[in-house]
């Protein structure tokens, strides 16, 4: 299911969310976690604030999920500390997950349910005291009027994530945890849905998203890169962009195949990949980059111009470094 547990009544004694610096939705330090003989997770420590739409970015098994479940109190860590809602994720991780929503990259509704069916039944679930005019605006709020009586598993990928979130947001959770969940969602059904994300942010919901997509990392407030257990990066896009302290040209012109793999095996040249009809040249060493490609900026069939790094040069770049460092997936 991927709608929340049922909100928390704070009783006597009962730390009430926010209890922790205003503005703080999750802060953790040196959490670490491992499977058998495997550390997913080192080392890791991090601060997100409230209302914040926080990306994690990373290749296949580099411990988003983990990281974000750690951080949130769904997975407990084998060292470290921190609080999340002014939780502390070890020893009250139960009154953590009474305010969130998770929305997991499979839609895990019921298919045979209509859209209505399935939000009021999450509704009466999780006790809310109106259900059926829980599920009603839900269906205004996302724009599901016209398939209110239409079944889940009839619904194509956009409107079956439009219901998903619908269903993990009924509870009003204070915290959104999405892992990937634009997979295989066509344009104009992931912009729709980012829009939906910024506008609940805009309200205070504090965001964990995990993606692969480049233009989604761009619209998170933060992000975090995380290669094989390691946070290598965070920050805003421009921040991280501008510590990548990376050296970018342009190039075009005539045979980039073969210019590609020269370019890959001088020394200073970090990064060497193709973008359209032209190639993206990087590295983090001025000097060694406009050495190693000097004598081909004289060649008259290519044509060289100096470029900002973009968010995907410097994923690239760390990504080069991790396995440089003899990380491990």
């Amino acid at each position: 299911m991927t709608a929340p547990l049922p909100p928390l009544v704070p009783g006597p004694g009962v730390t009430a969310p926010g209890s922790q610096p205003h503005d703080i939705a999750i802060e953790v330090e040196g959490l670490t976690k491992s499977f058998g003989n495997t550390v997913v997770v080192r080392n890791l420590t991090m601060k997100v604030r409230r209302g914040l739409i926080y990306g994690f970015l990373g290749p296949n098994g580099s411990g988003k999920t983990t990281t974000i479940r750690m951080l949130c109190g769904l997975l407990t860590p084998d060292s470290g500390r921190g609080t999340c809602l002014g939780y502390d994720i070890r020893t009250e991780s139960e009154k953590i997950k009474r305010h969130v929503g998770y929305m997991t990259q499979r839609f895990s509704l019921y298919q045979d349910l209509s859209v209505r069916e399935n939000l009021e039944f999450v509704a009466r679930i999780y006790g809310l005291p109106d259900p059926r005019g829980a599920a009603r605006a839900a269906i205004a709020r996302l724009g599901l009027e016209g398939r209110a009586e239409q079944l889940a598993g009839a619904l194509s990928g956009g409107w079956k994530q439009r219901l998903a979130l619908g269903a993990c947001t009924l509870p009003d959770p204070q915290l959104l945890l999405l892992d990937e969940p634009t997979a295989g969602v066509d344009p104009k059904a992931r912009r729709e849905f980012w829009n939906e994300i910024h506008a609940l942010a805009a309200q205070g919901l504090t965001v964990l998203v995990s993606t692969h997509y480049m233009d989604e990392a761009e619209r998170c407030h933060e992000i975090a890169y995380i290669a094989y257990g390691n946070l290598l990066a965070h920050g805003t896009v421009k921040e991280v962009v501008a510590a990548s302290h990376l050296t970018t040209w342009t190039v075009s012109g005539d045979n980039l195949v073969a210019l590609a793999d020269t370019l890959a095996k001088r020394d200073g040249i970090t990064m060497v990949a193709p973008f359209g009809t032209s190639l993206h040249v990087s590295g983090p060493d001025k000097a060694k980059v406009d050495g190693a490609i000097a004598d081909f900026r004289a060649d008259p069939a290519l044509t060289w111009e100096p470029a900002e790094p973009s968010l995907e040069d410097v994923f690239i770049d760390l990504m080069g470094q991790a396995q440089g460092n003899g990380a491990r997936s």
